[in-house]
C-alpha cells in the first residue's frame, strides 16, 4: 500500500507540476511572438528576453521533478 502511494504522490507532483509550466511557457512564447511581429526591429532582444523568461518558467517543472523522485527514492 506504502508503494501504491508513493507512485501516486509522485504522478500527481509531475502532473500537477507540469501544467503550470506549459501554460507559463506558451503564454511567453506568444506574446513574444506578438511583439516581435509588432516591432521587427527589437527581434533579438525579445528573443533573447524570451528565451531567459522560458528557463526561469521551466525551473519550477525541474523542482516538481526532484520532489517525485525524493518521494519515489527516499521517502
Amino acid at each position: 500500500m506504502d508503494e501504491a502511494l508513493k507512485f501516486l504522490a509522485a504522478g500527481l507532483c509531475m502532473g500537477l507540476g507540469a501544467f503550470g509550466p506549459a501554460l507559463g511557457e506558451g503564454f511567453v512564447a506568444g506574446k513574444a511572438i506578438e511583439a516581435m511581429a509588432r516591432n521587427p526591429k527589437m527581434a533579438d532582444k525579445i528573443f533573447s528576453n524570451m528565451l531567459v523568461g522560458m528557463a526561469i518558467t521551466e525551473s519550477t517543472g525541474i523542482y516538481s521533478l526532484v520532489v517525485a523522485l525524493i518521494l519515489l527514492f527516499v521517502v
